[in-house]
């Protein structure tokens, strides 16, 4: 699970590095003093998980996190208590750190984000390529090519297969990522479709099965192209 600091107090990022040092399989992967700095890495690139601070002195941490298109998971870290109520509200943060925390504490807000951040095991034999996703503490098994299309909303990815669908904290770049680019294929900037169960397209709607699906202007003519058309 990777990970991202954003706070202003250096002896506050100080504890942050030692206790994720002591995580196994928590790797840090920058510091931020600023949101401003932040926001322009975590608009592209990933990470599952953000330790930040609510008091920053460009903005503050709960305005910081609308600025993220499908932020990561967030952990925040404040010495004001009375912030947590409406922390909460929002649907990336898993937990609420007040200063100064034990490393108890710390452990346990992890563990909150374990089960929050989705957890990709790839499978492969002669027959399939799949991945688990971790939803609401289940492990489900999902075979690659069995996806008909996934939906981003908000912070959330929506995985639909002929039979299930799946919800939960991601982005539609990080599967972008790891699907097959022979076979899956961005229609719009909220949709990836499986190409193989495309049955029809009208006008600026793409159908899989019997799922309408629309098509960004921006995206169409690859489209096209991928089909042949």
């Amino acid at each position: 699970m990777t990970c991202v600091i954003i706070e202003d107090e250096i002896p506050a990022q100080k504890i942050l590095k030692r206790f994720i040092s002591k995580i196994p399989n928590l790797e840090l992967v920058k510091t931020f003093q600023a949101a401003i700095e932040a926001n322009s890495f975590l608009n592209q690139e990933s990470v599952d998980l953000v330790f930040l601070d609510i008091n920053l002195p460009d903005m503050s941490g709960l305005d910081f996190i609308k600025t993220v298109k499908n932020p990561p998971a967030i952990i925040m870290t404040t010495a004001y208590s009375e912030y947590a109520v409406g922390s909460f509200e929002l649907a990336t943060i898993v937990d609420y750190l007040v200063k100064p925390f034990s490393f108890d504490r710390f452990l346990r807000a992890i563990n909150k984000a374990k089960d929050r951040v989705e957890i990709p095991k790839p499978v492969s034999n002669e027959n399939e390529n799949s991945i688990f996703l971790n939803v609401d503490k289940t492990l489900h098994k999902i075979v690659l090519n069995n996806i008909l299309y996934i939906e981003s909303e908000r912070n959330y990815i929506t995985v639909v297969t002929g039979n299930k669908k799946l919800s939960y904290i991601d982005s539609l770049k990080n599967w972008n990522e790891k699907l097959p680019k022979n076979v899956f294929i961005q229609v719009h900037k909220s949709f990836i479709v499986n190409t193989t169960f495309v049955s029809k397209i009208s006008g600026n709607t793409i159908y899989v099965k019997d799922n309408k699906i629309p098509i960004g202007r921006t995206y169409k003519q690859e489209l096209l192209s991928k089909l042949g058309i």
